[in-house]
């Protein structure tokens, strides 16, 4: 598989964007950075995207996405996400207020995007993909992600705070080859952190002791204005798996 960070930043600025993993060309997960770093062309190309949560940097280009490639494609692109997902993005962003209703346009019959309700811990088969949700510590039902082809398992949490089920039924799967998670606050923001369902340097020591062992774990999501004093303390960790982003737009294979 090959992954490539479009944006793994838990904010937005200059040289920083928010979530969005392109697996393949084809298979989106999350839609904070896909239209604002990819050619139109290749947004038209993508075929699947999985939503984990409603929080906006993590929906907010599917608006653009939409409007970027309206009467380009012979179908729709297809959503995956919790039906609680589903309903707030349907409510507040494709309302015909905040933005056209693309599921809706050009006709009901025809849409540019199409929603699809998923259940946690019910595996589905998108593409080339197998696809299990697993609910995670963060608002609204949100959900991470076991994306798995070819004998290969790729682990991603997205926004999520101390959690379990996930590490669960990680421990399980014999061809996991890496972790994506986060961690979003300073260790000085700790109340935040717990206030908001993220993880600081701190809490993801104790996280670790979850996860499968030897796995190693890409971390993004970091708060922009907090970078440097995050990465100084994910390296007091002196965990040698771990890896963070170095930059939006890497790649990974596996």
């Amino acid at each position: 598989m090959k992954i490539q960070i479009l944006g793994g930043h838990g904010g937005l600025s200059k040289g920083h964007s928010t979530t969005s993993f392109l697996i393949d060309d084809k298979l989106l997960i999350d839609a904070g950075a896909v239209a604002s770093t990819l050619s139109v062309e290749e947004q038209s190309k993508i075929d699947h995207i999985l939503i984990s949560h409603c929080h906006l940097d993590h929906i907010k280009d599917l608006a653009f996405l939409c409007d970027n490639c309206f009467g380009m494609r012979k179908k729709p692109f297809e959503v995956f996400t919790h039906e609680t997902v589903k309903k707030i993005i349907k409510d507040h962003l494709f309302n015909n207020i905040i933005w056209p209703d693309f599921s809706e346009l050009p006709s009901v019959e025809s849409p540019t995007i199409n929603f699809n309700s998923i259940r946690e811990e019910v595996k589905l088969r998108i593409g080339e993909f197998d696809i299990t949700p697993i609910k995670v510590k963060h608002a609204h039902d949100a959900m991470g992600f076991i994306v798995e082809k070819d004998q290969v398992a790729i682990l991603f949490t997205l926004d999520t705070g101390p959690t379990d089920r996930i590490w669960e039924i990680a421990r399980k799967i014999k061809n996991l080859k890496a972790i994506f998670t986060e961690v979003s606050f300073p260790n000085s923001l700790e109340k935040v952190a717990e206030v908001s369902d993220h993880h600081t340097a701190n809490s993801l020591k104790f996280e670790m002791k979850k996860m499968p062992e030897l796995i190693p774990v890409i971390l993004t999501h970091l708060k922009p204005s907090y970078r440097e004093i995050i990465l100084k303390e994910i390296q007091e960790m002196k965990e040698d798996r771990i890896r963070v982003l170095s930059r939006d737009g890497e790649i990974f294979n596996f």
